[in-house]
């Protein structure tokens, strides 16, 4: 199923990504320019929400639930549920869990990123040529 981009989100994407904060910067420097194998988006406007991080070709959002998520338990699962059904997947980390083990951190995406990864399937051989007769 392919994800509408919603461009009435783009102003508010594009405040979120000057707003950003302390983890959300470190763990940006690590999963830009493709660094795990794969490209993410930040601050990607999907359907009627915003993900801190996003790769199409996985399907795949990164969350990073600070203190302000505390007093939205509930909007965040709405969210997600909605945006599961049609057919993202989450990692969810604390901010404290970033910026105290950022290793740890990107362990999990690239063990989510290797598995999620599907097998090089090889190319049918090509039918025999036929002989001139």
């Amino acid at each position: 199923m392919r994800l509408r981009y919603n461009p009435r989100l783009r102003n508010i994407a594009r405040n979120l990504r000057r707003a950003h904060n302390l983890s959300e910067v470190l763990l940006w420097q690590e999963l830009r320019a493709k660094k795990l194998g794969v490209q993410f988006l930040r601050q990607r406007p999907i359907d009627e929400y915003v993900v801190d991080f996003f790769c199409t070709k996985l399907n795949l959002a990164i969350e990073i639930d600070g203190v302000s998520h505390d007093s939205k338990v509930q909007k965040d699962e709405e969210r997600k549920r909605i945006l599961e059904s049609k057919g993202v997947h989450f990692l969810r980390f604390l901010d404290s869990e970033v910026r105290n083990n950022l290793q740890g951190v990107l362990l999990v995406i690239a063990e989510y990123i290797k598995s999620s990864a599907k097998p090089f399937k090889a190319r049918a051989s090509a039918p025999p040529l036929r002989k001139e007769e």
